[in-house]
């Protein structure tokens, strides 16, 4: 397979909706070649909330996860139609979701909710100790470690505690085409006794 940026991978991502993971494996299957990579998510079913990205998501569930008095997991989970939001496949999904907040404690929703001075700072961070290395070579050490870090704190592009083949933006992806509309995770709280409270708008 053919290695491939972070920087067409996001762009990938972002056309197609699908996860990091699925983009990745796409333009390495594809060579890097964007159009014959959409089609093979599409093939997969990954691509298909494109044409639902515009629409509006206003109905949903709202899942709590309580481990004793310890930790507290709230979690809302948007759809289209109030006839998603009361399936009990949509309403498993947000249950599944809130434990996977609980188990796997992100402490953002999506890439793009993370601040840019977050994100500015992290990339100081990674590029410190590379001055002397050539400009590609540092470039791609630094993509791998943002990499690494959203898989470990973005809960989209972390592996799904029910199944770790996928990210959890895959799962979102395969809810998507089974409900034929658009589903997305609008923000979720984490009340935390030894940590304190976190909220991901």
């Amino acid at each position: 397979m053919a290695e491939v940026g972070i920087d067409l991978i996001k762009k990938l991502r972002d056309i197609s909706g699908a996860g990091l993971g699925a983009c990745k494996e796409a333009l390495s299957i594809t060579g890097g070649n964007m159009d014959e990579a959409m089609k093979y998510l599409r093939e997969k079913g990954l691509a298909k909330s494109i044409k639902r990205q515009s629409n509006v998501a206003e109905n949903g569930y709202i899942s709590v996860y309580r481990h004793s008095d310890r930790l507290i997991v709230v979690l809302q989970l948007a759809c289209e139609t109030d006839f998603a939001a009361r399936s009990e496949v949509f309403k498993k999904f947000a249950d599944d979701l809130a434990l996977h907040v609980a188990a796997a404690a992100p402490q953002y929703k999506d890439v793009d909710s993370i601040p840019d001075e977050v994100l500015k700072q992290l990339k100081n961070e990674f590029y410190e100790g590379l001055e002397e290395k050539p400009k590609e070579v540092a470039e791609k050490i630094v993509e791998g470690k943002l990499s690494k870090f959203y898989s470990e704190n973005v809960l989209t592009e972390q592996r799904f505690f029910l199944d770790e083949s996928k990210t959890v933006k895959d799962a979102i992806n395969e809810l998507v085409a089974r409900l034929g509309e658009k589903v997305e995770i609008s923000y979720f709280y984490k009340f935390d006794v030894k940590n304190g409270i976190y909220f991901s708008p």
